[in-house]
């Protein structure tokens, strides 16, 4: 699980910000969106970013994209670009480096990541874990005249040191070199496995997840059961899912484009090269109406575009909500109102909240209806916004950092008369 991040130089933010998933001490909903990690820990399972357009909230987003791809990317040479956005409104911050500092547990360990970098090499790289109190630091990655030189603290063998150190170029990340190593560091690689198996790809306004959502659901029966709850409410008629998979043959120049992906797993490039097939999904939904000749069963295609975006994007967003659920995986969700009915996105946040797992998800929206669900659906320290001030900077605050909010007859009404800023000037 997430406890906090921290950025400067990132994108909007010029100055140094911190995000937490750290629970405060109210205990409304305490049994289900909030998870004791220790005695002095407690972290919440759910935070929502407000904000207008363009004040930099999906930035808090981005970062995650970003961790996940620097992690395991692995550049052609030593030319190509880390991948990191800085500040670029002022003169300076373009030619200083960016910061990231990421805090997260591994079932009940604590790690704490730091990163420094610019757009063309690592200046800094460290993750440490606790034992105690204090972090023991288990390696720390620095350049030295052009080279990166890491330093472990914990029993590597001298032959995968030095592996490690011939491939860790100084524009890519310490795991991606790693990676290539055949070798067990138990400490760092669950740290590793963590980032590649728990953080989850951020889902924005125009993602389709429709492909993804038939893959998860073509053998899957309870995530079936568990989505037409959801699409019910999209559309009452709706009665059943069927999936069904085709194998297509394609051609060997197709095939050799589709085996060069890096994000097709190993056994599904083998059988494309035995079978030089791909899998297409046909998916339909059964809609049950009553009329003059009584129940009829009809059913709509995805392909014909015979479904609402709404369903659509239910039967996605679901998918990817009940995978997160599954995994104790972290997901982020860019405008998670798109395409939904206020009432249908409540009863999302309502199921998904109400479970019982180390799930994360952060959201962004701009439906201001939700501050008046404050300790009835949402907890308060579960609320943040994002401001953009004239220099083009972005500041990151919460709902709690303000005096008598317990007071508010209705949080969304002093939100719209601009109590804690983060609405149109």
């Amino acid at each position: 699980m997430i406890q906090e991040i921290k950025l400067k130089n990132f994108l909007s933010f010029k100055d140094e910000v911190k995000f937490s998933f750290e629970a405060s001490n109210d205990k409304f909903a305490e049994d289900s969106q909030v998870v004791r990690i220790n005695e002095n820990t407690r972290l919440l399972r759910f935070a929502i970013v407000y904000g207008y357009n363009a004040s930099g909230k999906s930035n808090i987003l981005r970062v995650f994209d970003f961790l996940c791809r620097f992690w395991f990317y692995k550049p052609e040479n030593l030319d190509e670009k880390t991948g990191i956005i800085p500040f670029k409104l002022d003169q300076q911050s373009p030619e200083e480096p960016s910061k990231i500092e990421l805090v997260f547990y591994v079932g009940n360990t604590k790690y704490q990541y730091q990163l420094e970098l610019d757009e063309r090499q690592v200046y800094l790289e460290k993750l440490s874990y606790y034992n105690s109190i204090q972090p023991t630091k288990l390696f720390e990655r620095k350049l030295e005249n052009g080279q990166s030189v890491i330093n472990f603290n914990l029993k590597v063998n001298n032959i995968v040191k030095d592996s490690i150190a011939v491939y860790c170029l100084k524009n890519m990340s310490f795991f991606a070199a790693r990676n290539q190593v055949n070798a067990s560091i138990p400490p760092i690689d669950a740290a590793m496995d963590w980032m590649k198996a728990n953080v989850m790809q951020t889902i924005s306004p125009d993602l389709d997840l429709t492909r993804y959502a038939q893959r998860k659901t073509s053998d899957n029966k309870e995530l079936i059961k568990y989505i037409l709850d959801f699409l019910h409410e999209a559309d009452f008629n709706i009665t059943n899912i069927k999936t069904e998979i085709i194998n297509q043959t394609i051609s060997d120049d197709f095939a050799n484009f589709v085996l060069d992906s890096e994000v097709l797993p190993e056994n599904d490039k083998e059988r494309i090269k035995k079978e030089k097939t791909i899998k297409q999904f046909r998916t339909g939904f059964e809609h049950t109406v009553e009329n003059e000749r009584g129940a009829e069963t009809y059913l709509l295609s995805f392909e014909k575009n015979e479904e609402s975006r709404g369903t659509i994007r239910t039967f996605g967003l679901e998918s990817a909500l009940y995978n997160a659920m599954q995994r104790n995986a972290f997901l982020a969700i860019d405008e998670i109102e798109t395409s939904l009915h206020p009432k249908l996105l409540e009863k999302i946040l309502f199921e998904y909240l109400k479970t019982n797992s180390r799930s994360q998800i952060l959201v962004t929206t701009h439906n201001d209806g939700l501050l008046d669900l404050a300790d009835d659906l949402i907890r308060k320290d579960s609320v943040w916004f994002t401001e953009k001030d004239k220099a083009g900077v972005t500041d990151l605050y919460k709902l709690t950092d303000f005096r008598g909010v317990n007071r508010l007859s209705s949080i969304r009404e002093a939100y719209r008369n601009k109590r804690f800023g983060a609405t149109m000037k």
